[in-house]
């Protein structure tokens, strides 16, 4: 049997930061060893999405921290979105996209077109980042193993005039109706790391488009996460100062909410972590994922960057 040498090829890993001296380095791994023990054989589910998907040296740096979770003996699941991908898609297909409320009305020729983005090229390209890291990561969708069962959302418009609501229709945009995650046991259990395009079945077959950060939250209560970490765009929630509010109870947070605190497009994030920590998870984290390692500062440190929210 032939024996290693410092001159083979070792497989590449990403520069460390500030991490020149051998010492410091092995400091920082030492002090990440309570943290370890904390969540070994936990399951993490991670929502992927925002400007961390689009930046090169993020996506790499998180297709590594993501291997790194699992190398340590921590189960990783990865629900990824892709609006700008399927935005691309369709102006090329010059198909002209309308949103209400932030959720993208979907015919039935663009939630082909949708499925093909988010179960197709996204997602394996999601996984590749995590294989290239060392670590197996597999793509499905919400479809495969009838993970992800959906019911189709509607929302309603108040005409200011005469007051009278209606129904708008968005299509086939949907929303969890059940979880069933065997499949995610199953491949848990191999070894592997799941990578989920966030589209469901209706009960008749139909594929539903639903958004990623609800998909996430659904599973993470499903699965009875340790954390789920929601990456997005911004540092966390804020207080009216624009400061890091660092944890909420469920009860703090539904507050801010009413008292418009919490408000736009961080509202539904806030819900979603409330949904996900009333449904099973232990907690949920609001990160900013435009922060290189945010993941592992997150889980490893007492520095956590993030909104942390519990029940």
């Amino acid at each position: 049997m032939s024996k290693k040498t410092h001159s083979e090829k070792l497989p590449e890993i990403p520069p460390a930061v500030n991490m020149d001296d051998a010492q410091q380095q092995a400091a920082i791994l030492a002090s990440a060893l309570p943290y370890l023990r904390r969540y070994a054989g936990d399951t993490i589910v991670v929502k992927y999405g925002g400007h961390a998907m689009g930046e090169g040296k993020l996506a790499s740096a998180f297709g590594y921290d993501i291997a790194l979770l699992k190398l340590v003996g921590i189960n990783p699941i990865v629900v990824h979105g892709g609006g700008p991908q399927i935005s691309s898609m369709l102006d090329r297909l010059n198909i002209r996209s309308e949103f209400v409320d932030g959720l993208r009305v979907t015919d039935s020729a663009m939630v082909d077109v949708i499925e093909m983005v988010l179960a197709g090229s996204v997602n394996k390209q999601v996984a590749q980042l995590i294989n290239r890291a060392g670590a197996m990561a597999v793509g499905i969708s919400g479809k495969d193993g009838s993970l992800i069962q959906a019911r189709k959302v509607t929302r309603t418009r108040r005409d200011p005039d005469s007051q009278i609501e209606s129904v708008i229709d968005l299509g086939f945009v949907g929303q969890p109706e059940k979880i069933d995650p065997r499949v995610l046991y199953a491949l848990l259990g191999s070894g592997l790391i799941p990578v989920i395009a966030p589209v469901g079945a209706g009960e008749n077959g139909e594929t539903y488009n639903i958004n990623a950060d609800t998909a996430a939250g659904a599973i993470a209560g499903a699965v009875h996460a340790s954390r789920l970490l929601m990456l997005t765009d911004v540092p966390g929630v804020l207080d009216r100062e624009g400061k890091l509010i660092e944890e909420l109870s469920a009860e703090e947070a539904r507050n801010l909410i009413k008292d418009g605190t919490i408000s736009g497009g961080m509202i539904p994030k806030v819900e979603t972590c409330l949904d996900a920590v009333q449904s099973g998870a232990k907690a949920a984290v609001i990160l900013d994922g435009r922060v290189p390692h945010t993941c592992l500062l997150e889980l490893f440190t007492r520095a956590g960057p993030g909104t942390l929210i519990k029940a």
